[in-house]
């Protein structure tokens, strides 16, 4: 038989969960709604994804209320205390989903404004995922079940790498003139939206495992690190960097570039990777006006001065460094001069590269082959 406070604990939980519930089934109904505008090409369905968002916002408000009150009546301990922490850290993660899901209705919108000829199949691939993941991590978190919030997280790798291919082909569709610029930006971002609904739930599933087994699995290395260089023309020395750090091999770290006002890869420095075993020759060039949302970046290095405009401003919680680097593709001379200057690049890159890494990871890095 149950004490009439143990009842009054039961029932406090019981209604913070089914709030939890009530608040995941919006979310998820708002990102599918969101999805069907965009398999469909409806704008109706867009606009009523944008107008239930207020009702997120309201079931936030009234979750948030609940776990306060629940821990100055309750003052739990133990698993009841780990219990109303994960709520009140999944609610945000739960609200932050529901902004995304209306800003993804409102650039569909925008991007429908300019009647594109474009396929929206590998978009539909990225929602479809993420979606699942979300409802997923809602079943992990009111079942308790630890094992599919773990799968649940391995599934965001696959995301990651469909949002940096689906870019990719946004910026060749527009280099070729089958993308206008004008939608390229808002189809860049609904792609990146829909990644970062992934990335929260795989924070619902963190927490889920925090409440089950109050492990904290946060900071653990499964994480990705994301890490961009920018240079002026983004042909030589950022090209470098990106082949270097891509050639360690490194799972948890994702490497890219862009350029101020890029050109075509400089042969000189193809030629030269190559003899260091290094093949960049499929890299491309990438204006650093392509690259959507730079917080989202872990460590920006810029290798000029001019590149320090990549800088996100302050309060951000990315890195931003300067390296001082010289541009061997300019020097002018002898062909044993230009392959000099080309070697002290790439041992000033090849050093530095590994020494942040090391410092990002706090230990000694092994490729994957290794």
């Amino acid at each position: 038989m149950q004490s009439h406070l143990e009842e009054r604990l039961q029932k406090d939980i019981n209604r913070i969960r089914d709030k939890v519930i009530e608040m995941g089934n919006l979310v998820e109904r708002g990102l599918e709604l969101s999805l069907k505008a965009i398999k469909e090409k409806k704008h109706q369905l867009a606009y009523s994804v944008i107008l239930r968002d207020r009702y997120i916002d309201n079931l936030e408000r009234e979750l948030d209320k609940l776990c306060q009150e629940f821990l100055i009546r309750q003052q739990p301990v133990s698993s009841n205390l780990r219990f109303v922490y994960a709520v009140i850290k999944i609610n945000n993660e739960l609200e932050r989903m529901g902004d995304y899901s209306e800003s993804i209705s409102r650039h569909f919108l925008k991007v429908m404004s300019f009647e594109p000829e474009f396929s929206f199949n590998r978009i539909e691939e990225i929602a479809s995922l993420s979606i699942a993941m979300v409802r997923n991590a809602i079943s992990a978190f009111v079942n308790q079940d630890e094992k599919l919030a773990r799968e649940t997280m391995k599934k965001d790798e696959k995301v990651n790498r469909i949002r940096y291919e689906l870019n990719h082909s946004f910026v060749n569709l527009n280099t070729s003139g089958k993308l206008n610029a004008e939608a390229l930006t808002p189809l860049m971002l609904i792609n990146n939206r829909f990644e970062r609904v992934a990335d929260q739930a795989c924070n619902v599933c963190e927490e889920v495992l925090y409440m089950c087994t109050g492990e904290d699995v946060k900071h653990k290395e499964t994480q990705i690190t994301q890490m961009l260089f920018v240079d002026e023309r983004d042909a030589c020395r950022a090209q470098m960097a990106e082949g270097i750090a891509n050639s360690l091999n490194l799972k948890n770290f994702h490497f890219s570039s862009a350029g101020i006002a890029p050109k075509p890869i400089d042969t000189s420095t193809i030629q030269f990777m190559n003899k260091k075993g290094i093949d960049i020759s499929k890299q491309k060039s990438k204006y650093l006006n392509q690259i959507i949302n730079l917080e989202y970046y872990d460590v920006i290095i810029a290798l000029c001065e001019e590149a320090e405009e990549a800088f996100p401003p302050p309060p951000t919680k990315t890195v931003s460094i300067r390296w001082n680097v010289d541009n061997p593709s300019k020097v002018k001379g002898s062909e044993e001069k230009i392959q000099q200057a080309y070697e002290n690049t790439y041992k000033y890159l090849y050093h530095h590269i590994g020494d942040i890494i090391k410092a990002i990871i706090g230990k000694e890095y092994k490729s994957e082959e290794e």
